[in-house]
């Protein structure tokens, strides 16, 4: 074993992956260690790279500081990308008002850390620190570090400040938030498992697709084709089988079809819509065409050929060019209306009606490749990974401070990657990343970064957590995580009657805090808290970004 110790010095880099991958086997060995249910995942590296940096010989700071930037932008990236679809979508509706409690957290949260800096005269880099770590936010962490490294006069010592008061409030932080949730629960007397119920009994009032068939009744439809039916488009239905009056056969309903008196229609859609339809075409009719003779079947297709990615299922036109109509499409679990105007994302599941030849040649347009659906593109990620670093890097002026504000390396590649999972592509190239990838590619980063921070704050941890001014950080750090927590906590529960389910993933999205949400789906028994979760948590990252950074030039000009 002479042969590690010149290791050091004669290969830096080689030290420090080997540092960087012992911290990792070791925290996340500490991380899967849980009580109650309830562990720190891959926080648990941090804390391991800190009792590894005391210990051992300093890692080559220019190799941990690549290593934490790297990782923090495949942490942020792969989240974007994951939370895309559904995030601009969560702005509507519920969304709006769960971001508007969030960010009353945030905004609560800044302005009560920076008065217990100046009552407790904490330097104001720590108070950056207690900011980041008492909401459990690693992206604000990485902000504040970047900002700091761009201020003159800037002390090795005092930029080091944020990471070690990060180290000591963040298991306060977790305490925090999960002792919230028990009191708010005690509170008002709630039972987790009957708000679950409630909760998706909510969900479940949202209108799944039905279909039935119709008799053409109305005179006034004689001779006019299928796509001119009046409220078709209104209502979203699609008519996806055809049998012409007094014949056997079923055939597809190919939108040029004339309709007559008599027909038989499947019309599929949502209750409601196939209601209004049917005052428009006709009657119900018991008889399932779907078994009736013909050839007609389907075929469930999913959506992989660049070249149909962004495009309308009107501008495919699918009956006129292969004889085929797609009746519903699949999205995220999530069964759309095939309308004219619905746009093809990669992976999308269509389902496809047809006889054997048109389904086989509408499958191999729209790809159905089950290959490149388990496929990670490369090729999009590294541009959409270019394209965060410019946008982040971007200065933004703002009236009345001294520099202007940079998203960094944490809010760039969010924002691309949050664009990018919205649309899907670029150009023709998808945006896809399965979700095991996803989640590797995420854990790996945040592994990463939490190795590195906990690397370079080791050194001096201990003896900060160990004095005076580490007591004043763990307190104020649990006085930043539970004051506004349990402020709109009481306000959501007591005054808008927000179920437990979703406050519970509100309060933990609010403070992007994984541990939290564990807990939360643990209690509850659902996923209620998860989709919440989710509503805010983009919103919430983007926030804390940029309120750590223009606190950080306000507290530094």
């Amino acid at each position: 074993m002479n042969w590690l110790s010149p290791l050091i010095s004669s290969s830096p880099v080689a030290h420090a992956i080997a540092m960087l991958s012992l911290v990792c086997v070791a925290g996340m060995a500490l991380g899967s260690l849980k009580v109650r249910g309830v562990g720190l995942g891959t926080a648990g590296v941090l804390f391991a790279g800190i009792i590894a940096g005391h210990f051992i010989r300093p890692v080559d700071p220019h190799t941990l500081e690549f290593v934490k930037e790297f990782g923090l932008v495949l942490f942020v990236f792969t989240i974007g990308l994951q939370l895309g679809p559904g995030f601009f979508a969560s702005l509507r509706r519920q969304g709006v008002r769960l971001n508007l409690i969030a960010a009353a957290v945030v905004l609560s949260g800044t302005v009560l850390a920076v008065a217990l800096g100046q009552f407790l005269q904490m330097d104001s880099a720590a108070v950056l620190g207690v900011l980041s770590g008492a909401t459990t936010n690693t992206p604000s962490l990485g902000a504040v570090q970047q900002t700091l490294a761009t201020v003159p006069a800037m002390t090795e010592g005092r930029l080091a400040l944020p990471a070690l008061a990060y180290a000591v409030s963040y298991p306060g932080a977790i305490a925090g938030v999960i002792g919230t949730l028990l009191v708010l629960k005690a509170v008002f007397r709630i039972d987790p498992q009957r708000e679950a119920a409630l909760a998706d009994e909510q969900r479940s009032r949202v209108e799944p697709l039905e279909n039935c068939t119709l008799i053409v009744e109305n005179p006034n439809l004689a001779g006019v084709a299928i796509d001119d039916i009046p409220a078709r488009l209104e209502t979203g239905v699609t008519v996806s089988r055809h049998r012409r009056a007094g014949e056997t056969e079923v055939h597809v309903a190919l939108g040029s079809t004339a309709l007559q008196c008599g027909d038989a229609l499947v019309a599929v859609g949502t209750r409601a819509a196939l209601e209004r339809f049917r005052c428009v075409v006709g009657r119900r009719s018991d008889e399932d065409l779907r078994r009736a003779p013909g050839g007609v079947t389907y075929r469930r297709v999913v959506v992989t050929h660049k070249d149909v990615i962004g495009k309308t299922l009107g501008e495919l036109a699918l009956d006129t060019r292969h004889g085929a109509v797609v009746s519903r499409v699949t999205r995220a679990d999530i069964e759309l209306a095939a309308t004219d105007d619905l746009r093809l994302q990669f992976g999308d599941m269509v389902q496809v009606i047809g006889d054997g030849a048109s389904l086989e040649k509408t499958a191999k347009l729209l790809g159905n490749s089950v290959k490149e659906l388990n496929e990670t593109h490369f090729i999009p990620l590294f541009i959409g990974i270019l394209l965060g670093v410019v946008v982040g890097t971007m200065p933004i002026a703002f009236p009345g401070l001294p520099q202007p504000v940079r998203l960094g390396l944490a809010g760039g590649p969010l924002m691309v990657a949050l664009v990018l999972g919205r649309f899907g592509r670029i150009g023709k190239l998808p945006c896809h990343m399965p979700v095991s990838a996803n989640l590797a590619f995420r854990e790996f980063g945040i592994a990463l970064f939490f190795a590195a921070v906990g690397l370079a704050a080791g050194p001096k941890f201990f003896a900060s957590v160990f004095s005076s001014d580490g007591l004043l950080w763990l307190g104020a750090g649990l006085c930043v995580t539970v004051l506004p927590l349990m402020l709109m906590g009481v306000f959501a529960r007591g005054v808008l009657r927000t179920n437990y389910t979703v406050l519970s993933g509100l309060l933990a999205g609010s403070l992007t805090d994984p541990p939290a949400l564990a807990f939360a789906t643990s209690i509850t028994r659902s996923d209620a808290p998860t989709l919440a979760y989710a509503t805010v948590y983009p919103m919430t990252t983007l926030l804390r970004i940029l309120c750590a950074q223009v606190l950080a030039l306000v507290l530094f000009q």
